[in-house]
């Protein structure tokens, strides 16, 4: 890419959080990297402009963003937060020659190739294959669901869809039991109503309900921490129904995309729960597929643990690559 589309400004904006970035030159390191409570803005825009205020540099010219949300025209209105734009209406207010705006977990998955084997931990299977697809996943605020398939000429084309929203399914009675909760409860029993921090809390009560056991909604922070403190039994149990649920859904992806070179688990949870989840019945699930067992036993899974946001150089890499 030219010289003249440096430097950068890059964005991974989630329901809760903005984290802004700068890239000054091809190859160059992602840096100044700050975080700003969405709540605490009321754009976007005004978001962006304070990052560059904090940081004392003019507006870079060429910016990307990452965002959770579906991206499909010029308007842009967050699921999980108030926040609402034009893209046009943006570029043009803050002077940039490019905006992209693109899927966050679009941008996360035009990371991987680039990851550092720091930045990610195996669990299970075995070798990747090179140049076969790629698939992610990642609970957070939502489920983000994505993907790298090969492309020509050595580039590779992200994966674009709002898998987090397919339909929860169960493995054994007490699975069913719960979704059938979360199903009276939203009308759809979606994958994200039960893996994203605000699934955890649904996931919680819905197990609660199930097991006859008396329980106030807790926050996804305190579902997970006394998981991990191992004084509460609900709080595990519901911990380790959310890990098995999460193999099962990554399966089904890695059927889907043929994601013979891995699956990449992002998001904010799941990084937090170390040997917990490692020791899960994550991979159990993943590969329980009856004729398809052997399939995915051989797919390595990547828990990505990196301390950047990798979607802030997947947002780079997508200003050369979309």
């Amino acid at each position: 890419m030219a010289a003249t589309s440096f430097p950068r400004l890059l964005g991974d904006i989630g329901g809760t959080n903005a984290r802004f970035a700068r890239q000054l030159s091809a190859g160059g390191p992602i840096q100044d990297v700050a975080i700003y409570p969405g709540a605490d803005y009321p754009s976007l825009q005004a978001a962006m402009q304070r990052y560059v205020a904090d940081q004392g540099f003019e507006m870079p010219r060429w910016c990307a963003i990452g965002i959770a949300n579906p991206v499909i025209g010029d308007r842009v209105q967050m699921t999980n937060h108030t926040w609402s734009f034009s893209i046009g209406s943006m570029r043009e207010a803050l002077g940039f020659e490019r905006l992209l705006v693109i899927n966050d977990f679009t941008a996360l998955a035009l990371s991987l190739p680039a990851l550092d084997a720091q930045d990610k931990r195996q669990l299970g299977g075995g070798e990747p294959v090179p140049g076969a697809p790629l698939a992610l996943l990642g609970p957070g605020t939502g489920l983000g669901v994505s993907g790298l398939l090969p492309g020509r000429g050595g580039h590779v084309v992200p994966v674009v869809g709002e898998g987090g929203h397919v339909t929860l399914a169960a493995a054994d009675d007490e699975e069913a039991a719960v979704i059938a909760v979360l199903q009276r409860r939203f009308g759809h029993a979606s994958a994200e109503r039960a893996l994203s921090g605000q699934g955890l809390e649904n996931l919680y009560l819905a197990l609660a309900g199930v097991r006859g056991v008396a329980a106030q909604p807790q926050p996804a922070s305190a579902v997970t921490q006394r998981a991990l403190d191992g004084g509460d039994a609900l709080c595990r149990a519901t911990v380790d129904m959310f890990c098995a649920l999460l193999g099962g859904v990554a399966g089904n992806l890695a059927l889907t995309l043929g994601a013979l070179g891995g699956v990449y688990v992002g998001g904010g949870i799941v990084p937090r729960l170390g040997p917990l989840f490692d020791g899960s019945a994550f991979r159990a699930r993943f590969e329980a597929k009856g004729r398809f067992r052997g399939y995915l036993e051989a797919i390595p899974v990547y828990v990505v643990q990196a301390k950047t946001s990798p979607a802030l150089l997947g947002a780079s890499r997508a200003l050369d690559e979309l």
